[in-house]
């Protein structure tokens, strides 16, 4: 290329010396106009290519909006399209200003590749993030489980996912990752199963106890009763060393998941020692023998 830059300067410098001095300075003077006129046009293409290209974002942006397309993906695709369309109107220019574009497009793709190189681990959170927002493991606003971090979505950008832990932390995790483990979305099914685990002293009436147990549960009305599969139920799970162990399970909807637990838990603590069922606590026998 500075070869050819090279030679190009020789070829003219040898057109030159053949003129004369007037000839010579009309070549300049047409060559600097010829130059300027492209400079305009330029200009003028970068501007009018600039205001299409933001009319166009705005346009993509009120359809995203209409459309109620994910906050995510939209803002995805606009940052994506206007970079696209800003690196072919900087092309258009270049040819216009008389540039050779084929050379730039190489010298751009052998750029490319370096960086690309250098930033591998970038480019792979990038492609992470592409294949989230097609496959959509998750989307913003579900509680997610993934990389030894659980918290809400909060934005899934183009090299890493934003989530906000229950004590409002916010944790960056690459995208990368993410498309190629295991993740637990909490909140895309729509009804989850709430366990509770209840230790009862020996002794106790068991009937009883899953009486009172599931008419705490039948007076919530989060629990959901639609079929015999969501019915709540009670049954023995441990003979444990100082207690019988109860496990109680109930379906709710994934977004009351929290309060149907808490609560209840709260009301078989209060309620169930006056109803005639003992929390125990740990004890050892001990056995004298005399001799």
């Amino acid at each position: 290329m500075a070869a050819e830059k090279t030679e190009t300067l020789t070829q003219g410098w040898d057109l030159l010396k053949g003129l004369s001095f007037e000839d010579a300075i009309t070549k300049i003077a047409n060559s600097f106009v010829d130059f300027a006129f492209k400079l305009v046009i330029a200009f003028v293409v970068f501007y009018v290519g600039r205001f299409i290209i933001r009319k166009l974002n705005q346009f993509l942006h009120n359809v995203f909006e209409k459309k109620h397309v994910d906050a995510s993906l939209s803002t995805f695709i606009l940052s994506f399209t206007q970079i696209l369309l800003y690196f072919i109107l900087l092309v258009t220019i270049i040819g216009i200003l008389g540039i050779e574009t084929s050379s730039f497009l190489a010298l751009f793709a052998s750029a490319g590749v370096a960086i690309g190189m250098a930033l591998s681990g970038t480019l792979q959170n990038f492609a992470g993030g592409v294949l989230i927002l097609l496959l959509k493991p998750y989307r913003v606003g579900d509680y997610i489980e993934a990389q030894g971090f659980a918290g809400t979505v909060k934005e899934i950008q183009m090299f890493h996912t934003i989530i906000t832990t229950p004590d409002n932390k916010s944790i960056l995790i690459p995208n990368g990752g993410l498309s190629t483990s295991s993740i637990n979305n909490y909140s895309r099914e729509p009804k989850r199963r709430v366990d509770w685990s209840i230790s009862i002293q020996y002794g106790d009436d068991f009937t009883n106890a899953s009486q009172q147990i599931l008419k705490i549960l039948e007076s919530d009305s989060r629990v959901l009763r639609n079929n015999p599969a969501e019915m709540p139920f009670v049954g023995i799970s441990n003979l444990a060393d100082s207690s019988v162990v109860l496990t109680v399970r109930a379906w709710t909807a994934s977004s009351d998941y929290w309060g149907v637990y808490f609560d209840n838990y709260k009301r078989m603590y209060a309620e169930l020692p006056g109803l005639g069922v003992n929390f125990p606590y740990p004890q050892l026998d001990v056995h004298l023998k005399q001799e």
